[in-house]
């Protein structure tokens, strides 16, 4: 074999591995993209059943484990925003539409067709968040005449009560973000803070509260001040124990300062200032085990393995939301421009 020949051989090879271990080595793993709609609602049912829901009136929905997905857009709600989503199956989905007119549909057939359940035309309502345990959902929104939107259903979001807990008082200039649907958070403990519905607002005011008690308010150390800061999701860990909240300013996503907090929450509320925070504003943060967390956001993807305390930027992919299947381990993330990816890490 000639000398040249050999040479060329050998970078095939080298350039041929090289492109392997990066993609084996790349945790994100595209798996849709390039769709007119900014992805913000995720729900993982299992490792195999993924919905999502965005602008333009978008729903999708996978039942391959992302290999394919069925796009719909709903009729009538074409100009819509549905920022957040929770599926119970390949069948039943619920869907929230932000802005006035506040909305959430219903499907019960996978997607073909869908019925109204819930709707506030109130003047500056604005719904952010919603969280589903069991047949429990609960849904907040920005303040109306200064106190919280709640709303709740206990029968899988057929029939709603609002306010039922009174609201809670918010300051000046202190409300939730719409970014991930993830500020809000129902604790399934039975002990004292733990149990009841958890949410972290942001703003000029950025405070961690439990709508049990309105006597549990707690002043969250992160930046805050400006319409763009705060607080923007909150997560609670499998044992209970322990929270992480993350945010920032979106309007300066490469921002590190102030943009978390560790939470200790037995045998009473203890803030813990991470060693080495997110590498920027984080819209979304759940656990994957008691210690393993990922959040992401516009700026990148980051892994901590230490319960929040260190961080590794994963990626400077840009995603608004990530979640892990309620039942299997598969996670998944999603943003703008229809952006569905899997995370591929063992855990």
């Amino acid at each position: 074999m000639k000398p040249y020949l050999k040479i060329f051989l050998s970078l095939t090879v080298f350039l041929n591995s090289l492109i392997i271990f990066s993609q084996t080595n790349n945790p994100i793993q595209l798996i849709e993209q390039g769709r007119k709609t900014s992805i913000r609602g995720l729900s993982v049912v299992s490792n195999k059943i993924i919905w999502v829901s965005g602008s333009a009136g978008s729903v999708g929905k996978s039942i391959d484990g992302g290999k394919s997905f069925k796009w719909m857009t709903i009729k009538g709600y074409e100009k819509r925003d549905f920022r957040d989503i929770e599926a119970y199956n390949h069948k039943t989905a619920i869907i929230m539409a932000v802005a006035e007119p506040a909305l959430i549909l219903k499907t019960i057939d996978g997607g073909e067709n869908w019925y109204k359940v819930f709707e506030d035309s109130t003047k500056g309502m604005f719904l952010d968040a919603m969280h589903a345990e069991a047949k429990t959902i609960q849904v907040i929104g920005d303040p109306i005449n200064g106190k919280a939107f709640f709303a709740m259903s206990n029968n899988l979001g057929e029939t709603w009560e609002t306010n039922k807990l009174d609201g809670i008082e918010l300051n000046e200039g202190e409300a939730f973000f719409a970014s991930s649907g993830t500020n809000l958070q129902i604790s399934k403990s039975s002990n004292t803070f733990k149990k009841g519905t958890f949410m972290v607002t942001g703003g000029k005011v950025s405070r961690l509260l439990n709508a049990r008690d309105q006597r549990e308010q707690y002043p969250l150390p992160l930046l805050q001040g400006q319409e763009s800061t705060g607080a923007n999701s909150i997560a609670l860990s499998p044992s209970g124990k322990n929270a992480f909240i993350v945010g920032g300013d979106y309007a300066k996503d490469t921002l590190r300062a102030g943009n978390s907090i560790a939470v200790n929450l037995e045998p009473s509320i203890q803030f813990n200032q991470p060693q080495t925070p997110p590498f920027g504003y984080r819209s979304c943060v759940i656990y994957l085990t008691n210690k393993t967390l990922v959040a992401c956001g516009t700026s990148g993807v980051d892994l901590s393995k230490d319960g929040g305390m260190n961080w590794e930027n994963i990626s400077t992919q840009s995603f608004h939301v990530v979640q892990k299947a309620k039942n299997g381990k598969a996670v998944y993330l999603a943003g703008g421009n229809g952006k569905i990816a899997q995370l591929a890490i063992n855990y």
